[in-house]
């Protein structure tokens, strides 16, 4: 990649991203987070877990942390850049891919596909939250914490909102 010109290193890195973020963005955040922490060193581990968590609580997609990384990058210019490099692949994948699936045809190939792309793509989506873990639990009381709520989160009846209400309270507290 370009070390003279991030844009190009941000199209080049989340352009191929893009086609293998199977799952959607949240699936690749392992992998975001090596190129941009370890690779490139554009952000370091606390400040893309920071990332991340305002991707996720901002509202619109998931996909908002590549956007974070591009700005970081390269200000406004590197977070359209990445952010357009990001959709635009999968979203002419995604439509060619769709209008294949949806003619007729006796062909299986189309549902087995599909099916083995759910547990990919629940595996990528663990190998997420394994990294952000990494990146932020340092301490024995915020590792406690993460296999805490991740206990609580499994419970289907307990509202996620109730966990965040928490989270922010003992944030705030200044406990974690």
């Amino acid at each position: 990649m370009n070390a003279e010109n991030p844009i190009w290193a941000l199209i080049s890195t989340f352009g191929l991203m893009s086609l293998f973020a199977v799952g959607g963005a949240a699936a690749a955040v392992p992998e975001m987070h090596r190129i941009a922490v370890d690779v490139h060193h554009w952000m370091t581990d606390k400040q893309f877990a920071d990332a991340y968590a305002i991707a996720q609580l901002s509202p619109g997609p998931n996909v908002l942390i590549v956007t974070l990384i591009g700005y970081a990058v390269a200000g406004i210019p590197g977070a359209l850049a990445a952010t357009l490099a990001m959709c635009l692949p999968t979203a002419l994948l995604a439509y060619y891919v769709s209008r294949l699936l949806n003619r007729p045809s006796q062909s299986r190939w189309p549902g087995l596909i599909q099916a083995a792309l759910v547990p990919l793509s629940i595996g990528l989506m663990a190998a997420s939250a394994l990294i952000l873990a990494q990146s932020t639990d340092r301490t024995l009381a915020a590792l406690l914490l993460t296999a805490t709520v991740a206990v609580v989160a499994s419970v289907p009846r307990i509202n996620p909102l109730w966990i965040l209400l928490v989270g922010g309270l003992l944030g705030f507290a200044g406990i974690v």
